[in-house]
């Protein structure tokens, strides 16, 4: 297979926030003004020309507003007759009159709402599409879709097949890029398409009987490295991303060009297939100009964008599908657990560093090389956590799908007097010296096989006073099982004669955001080869328990209805487990033993869902 896959979706959103700035300028909130609407209407049409003057086919997701618009709802109708323009649905764009004046509601998007409300606007917006078009809609979106949602459409519609469902990492660090005020808190999800689990619309579905019902995608296709560290709405595919990062060159956006060029890549990784999509309102072209950037660079950008698009297309290295085509075209293809994978390197300051991500309907894990190949983000598919979102729910606006490592948000490797913060790492220890393998730096290379996929990381170096050593570690995902091999060998030593100790751990806590979650009721267990276990529930006491003989380590986490277990390969290996105290609230399992050159520690992580819970 060789299939790059791109989505160009547009909404013809009336009154977007960017050009309706009455109530920014202290005037009445017009939700019917002219100009306004006038004004984004003829954005829409620039943009449906530029994309087909390009040859590029679009999908028109026509907003609750459009809907009532008769020169939008002419538009649609036009561009699908003459150059076969998908006309489809969203659940974006609702602040205008006529929803106002039926709800009573301000909140700008339908995950935000209460069931009850989210239902009747369903079958509101279904019912009225059908009116103007004499046809459901098969694909729809909005900026988050739980699963809730999701399987309330499917039943009453089951005629959709797809739909934007997240905005991938827009979590914690948008929400503080965007001054404290965007609430689309949505991290954890896989960064390119996949088919969602009934239980959360985060995680990827396990088997037919976990099939939710549709193909789901993200908001925009975002630069994997970028975004560890920065705003994900500032590294996308979308000029206007590029442009509010200050990453533009004047009016060229070299970046959005390496960006695509990254998707391509990732072909490598996935099978032959991969997929890009642009998904864009009005708003960001309007004429008086965005981020101190005028007019004529917005549309520049755009058309310079679609340019690229166009001419990947006339050299055969792209095919442009309607969102539609494209659900058809997954599910023929593509398994229902189908495994998500990318090597990344970076495309915005041309470093040698990468970052490798994996996912399937167990895990979500991140491997970070500027971190000796530590695994710093993991979030646990295999609990199926039903997470609805919206108002009267717990989560409300929080749809982040919870993680069990980030060492972003909770710190990483050690950083000041008072212990660790959340990581998936190694230590190498001689005599009485320490070296944590995530202090050292690291390039990968990919491999695959059936049923497995393969992290190896370049060899690092570690440095003692008296003794040289090099570390090789490699990650092998086995498929859909939840399992990750994970073998560190010496394959090099200043003294061929001296061991290392290696210590494979895991430091863990929960939550989706910087701030620390409550641990309390957690369980820390290492069972002996004699099949002895001890136990301890977690009550920030600082206790620790070590054994010689370790037959595995686990950790139960509750709150995610989540267990996580280090079972070594080797034989000889001690295991133990720490529990943290309310300055490092954080708990630890982890394995180690000696190892001579030529040797390994090899030992199996496994994440699973904990005993008694979704039954």
């Amino acid at each position: 297979m060789d299939k790059f896959i791109i989505n160009v979706i547009h909404r013809p959103e009336l009154v977007p926030e960017y050009i309706n700035t009455d109530a920014v300028e202290g005037k009445a909130d017009d939700l019917g003004a002219e100009e306004v609407v006038g004004e984004s209407l003829d954005i829409f049409r620039l943009q449906q020309d530029i994309a087909h003057r390009n040859g590029i086919k679009c999908t028109i997701q026509m907003t609750y507003a459009a809907l009532y618009n008769d020169e939008a709802i002419a538009l649609a109708k036009q561009y699908h007759e003459e150059f076969g323009d998908e006309i489809a649905h969203t659940f974006l764009g609702v602040n205008c009159e006529e929803f106002r004046e039926k709800y009573g509601l301000k909140d700008p998007a339908i995950w935000l709402y209460h069931m009850d409300d989210k239902k009747r606007i369903v079958v509101d917006s279904f019912e009225r599409f059908k009116e103007v078009f004499g046809f459901y809609p098969t694909s729809t979106g909005s900026y988050y879709m739980d699963a809730e949602l999701i399987a309330f459409m499917k039943e009453k519609y089951p005629m959709v097949k797809i739909a934007v469902a997240t905005c991938f990492e827009e979590g914690p660090k948008v929400f503080r890029h965007a001054n404290n005020s965007w609430y689309t808190i949505m991290d954890g999800a896989p960064w390119t398409a996949w088919v969602p689990s009934k239980y959360n619309s985060q995680a990827i579905a396990e088997n037919e009987e976990d099939d939710l019902g549709i193909v789901a995608v993200p908001h925009l296709s975002r630069d994997l490295l970028a975004i560890q560290d920065n705003a994900g709405d500032m590294f996308g595919t979308h000029p206007q991303n590029v442009i509010r990062g200050l990453i533009n060159e004047g009016d060229r956006l070299p970046f959005q060009y390496n960006l695509i060029d990254q998707y391509q890549v990732m072909k490598k990784y996935n099978k032959g297939y991969s997929y890009n999509l642009i998904y864009v309102g009005p708003g960001w072209m309007g004429k008086a100009g965005r981020w101190e950037t005028g007019y004529e660079t917005l549309v520049k950008s755009y058309e310079d964008m679609m340019a690229y698009y166009g001419d990947l297309k006339k050299e055969g290295k792209a095919e442009d599908l309607t969102m539609t085509e494209f659900a058809d075209w997954y599910r023929e293809n593509k398994a229902i657990n189908e495994p998500c994978c990318a090597l990344w390197k970076d495309t915005l300051f041309g470093t040698k560093n990468q970052v490798f991500w994996y996912a399937d309907s167990q895990m979500r894990a991140t491997v970070e090389m500027k971190m000796g190949g530590a695994i710093v983000d993991l979030r646990p598919y295999a609990s199926k956590l039903r997470r609805p979102v919206g108002a009267g729910t717990k989560a409300n606006q929080d749809a982040s799908y919870p993680y069990i490592v980030h060492s972003r948000y909770r710190a990483g490797p050690f950083v000041h007097y008072a212990g660790e913060g959340a990581i998936k790492s190694a230590k190498i220890r001689f005599g009485k010296e320490e070296v944590d393998l995530s202090s050292c730096r690291t390039t990968a290379t990919y491999e695959e096989g059936d049923g497995w996929r393969k992290c190896i990381l370049r060899p690092v170096t570690v440095e003692f006073q008296t003794l040289e050593v090099q570390i090789q570690t490699s990650y092998t995902f086995k498929e859909n099982t939840g399992e990750i091999i994970i073998s560190r060998k010496v394959v090099g030593s200043s003294d061929p004669t001296k061991k290392v100790v290696i210590d494979e751990f895991l430091t863990s806590c929960w939550g989706t955001t910087e701030y620390p979650e409550d641990l309390t009721g957690c369980t820390l267990s290492v069972i002996g080869k004699d099949g002895e276990r001890n136990d301890l529930s977690y009550d920030y006491r600082c206790r620790e328990f070590k054994t010689d003989e370790a037959a595995t380590v686990e950790a139960v986490i509750p709150m995610v209805q989540t267990k996580v277990s280090l079972t070594p390969e080797n034989e000889g290996c001690a295991g133990y487990y720490e529990e943290g105290y309310s300055f490092a609230p954080n708990l630890k399992i982890g394995v180690h033993k000696e190892i001579a050159l030529d040797e390994a520690l090899v030992s199996t992580f496994k994440i699973e869902q904990a005993d008694g819970v979704n039954s």
